[in-house]
């Protein structure tokens, strides 16, 4: 009986960290909203910031902030803390699981650098821990009173990770790795400053005295960037589904545009939260619409001399007789897909992924355009180039898969 333990694992640990991210995040977009649909009006208490009424499940809400923290402690408080935590502990896990458990696969490329998995993990780890510190004393540093400059600084650290680590890992582990960065970074705020300096403020007025005000005001800081990284957080996660993001030879160019996009649509919803309209509305979608056509062209363009990089000029493709092409191809997909697609794969999978078999000419024919895409395109494939296909393999595949669609 074959358990398929790493993949229930994978599966286990993937849910949960989808199902602790939906807390987070939903906390994170809730205060967020909340904070500015605030209004100060006549009448409001002492310390009393501002209030909002709410209406929700057919009921209404009356919440009110304090500038700083209520004169007494209330005696029923809810701490937002372990959404934050439960999302970085299972999202590191399933990177164990996928990442680390099976770095030969997906972690390691030895065609962009031969690397032990002792090596490829310890990097990994190193990387995480880092992108946490470098963030940390960027928050400290004299660039803390101009935030438009520290998140010129963070986007410029972030893209430099993108393509310093396309020097290491798989293009696939790469975008995973930009997406855990950001976010250890957040989770990071929160375990090292939010609820540290919340619980500074609570000791304060349990011992009578009053709270810093200052202490409030750099969690509020780090609460809002955690706002503005949690969509090209998420784009970074889902990308590993769609290897025409990851996988272009340029792939930080994706991850400098990816950023933009998501802080803008946030700004948008902040802003409507906080009762802007009109022009201050106007810009947003429209801007962020034409950064993503940007990138909708850029991922579909490919530099010609990466994409023929390593064909052979002395035998081109074009010169091999259409019959004795196809068999080359049908042999070179053989030899460096059927290890994991095909009915009977080898130790590295328990079954061909997504159900896609190339044991026959007939199904790599049907399958050509994916091929094109996983292999090709975005060299996907082999993942962590497992089976060492060369670029000279790649560029016939191209030859004639290209020569079967005409």
């Amino acid at each position: 009986m074959d358990l398929q333990i790493v993949d229930w694992l994978n599966l286990t640990l993937r849910w949960a960290h989808i199902v602790a991210g939906i807390g987070w995040i939903g906390a994170s977009f809730y205060f967020m909203a909340l904070d500015f649909s605030l209004r100060h009006r006549i009448g409001l208490r002492d310390g009393v910031k501002g209030e909002s009424w709410l209406v929700h499940g057919g009921g209404f809400y009356h919440v009110q902030k304090y500038i700083v923290a209520p004169e007494e402690m209330p005696k029923d408080l809810k701490w937002f803390q372990w959404e934050s935590y439960a999302t970085w502990l299972t999202g590191f896990a399933l990177m164990s699981v996928v990442y680390y458990w099976q770095a030969d696969i997906y972690l390691i490329d030895r065609s962009v650098l031969a690397l032990s998995k002792l090596q490829a993990v310890g990097i990994s780890v190193a990387v995480l821990a880092a992108s946490w510190v470098g963030y940390d004393a960027l928050c400290k540093s004299s660039l803390k009173e101009n935030q438009t400059a520290m998140f010129a600084v963070l986007f410029v650290f972030i893209v430099a990770a993108a393509f310093g680590l396309g020097e290491v890992f798989s293009a696939r582990a790469v975008f995973l790795h930009i997406g855990a960065m950001i976010g250890t970074i957040m989770t990071g705020n929160v375990f090292f400053i939010i609820i540290p300096n919340q619980k500074v403020v609570v000791a304060e007025l349990k011992a009578g005295r009053t709270p810093d005000p200052e202490f409030g005001k750099i969690a509020k800081l780090r609460s809002t960037h955690n706002n503005y990284l949690t969509l090209p957080v998420l784009f970074m996660m889902i990308s590993n589904h769609y290897p025409m993001t990851f996988g272009h030879p340029m792939s930080w160019v994706v991850v400098a545009l990816i950023l933009p996009i998501g802080a803008i649509v946030r700004y948008y919803f902040n802003a409507h939260d906080s009762g802007k309209h009109g022009r201050a509305l106007s810009w947003q979608w429209p801007v962020a619409a034409l950064l993503l056509f940007i990138l909708m062209v850029f991922i579909a363009w490919r530099p010609t001399s990466i994409t023929n990089a390593g064909a052979n000029e002395d035998v081109p493709a074009a010169n091999i007789e259409p019959s004795a092409l196809t068999q080359q191809a049908f042999a070179i997909v053989k030899t460096r897909c059927t290890v994991c697609h095909s009915a009977n794969p080898t130790d590295f999978v328990a079954a061909a992924p997504g159900g896609i078999e190339y044991d026959t000419l007939s199904l790599v024919q049907q399958y050509a355009p994916q091929i094109r895409t996983q292999a090709i395109l975005s060299r996907a494939m082999p993942p962590g180039n497992l089976t060492e296909m060369t670029d000279d393999e790649r560029a016939l595949l191209e030859s004639w898969i290209v020569g079967e669609e005409q």
